[in-house]
């Protein structure tokens, strides 16, 4: 699978579609996903391959008995749908996940390497906005590790 990278502007239709850039089209190569809730309100879109590793992971990491995994699994596996891009490159996002993510009109489709993310273009901006703190201490951490690496320690 090719990277799946990008920030791009989309609007959804009135029937809840979204129709995906070329690029991230081209890069999922399959037809079948996974379209989940994603953590901060907003859609993960998982290839079918990556979603099935994704899920043997969830599956070996923790028990049902486990209240955390418990939530977790309730929160991304529970709502979890099989969509399929169809010839007009759109894919039906699912009301109960549209509720969730707040999706109306105006999203953003944001590559993740993977996977893709879909927000709110609303919501996306507040939370660049108020996590702008939190990805300068993680710029720095990845910073000290390359230097680590580079050292060879």
């Amino acid at each position: 699978m090719k990277s799946l990278n990008g920030e791009y502007k989309i609007t959804l239709d009135d029937k809840g579609r979204l129709s995906l850039p070329t690029k991230i089209r081209t890069a999922l190569e399959d037809n079948n996903h996974m379209l989940t809730k994603g953590p901060d309100g907003c859609i993960w879109l998982y290839p079918m391959e990556e979603w099935n590793k994704l899920m043997q992971k969830v599956r070996t990491s923790s028990s049902a008995f486990n209240s955390d995994f418990r939530a977790l699994r309730r929160h991304l596996i529970g709502p979890a749908q099989d969509v399929e891009i169809d010839k007009a490159g759109r894919i039906a996002i699912p009301q109960t996940l549209r509720e969730y993510a707040e999706l109306i009109r105006d999203c953003i489709v944001l590559g993740q390497d993977d996977f893709v993310e879909i927000w709110n273009a609303d919501r996306y901006r507040s939370y660049e906005t108020e996590s702008k703190e939190e990805y300068e201490i993680a710029y720095e951490k990845l910073g000290a590790a390359l230097l680590r690496e580079k050292d060879g320690e």
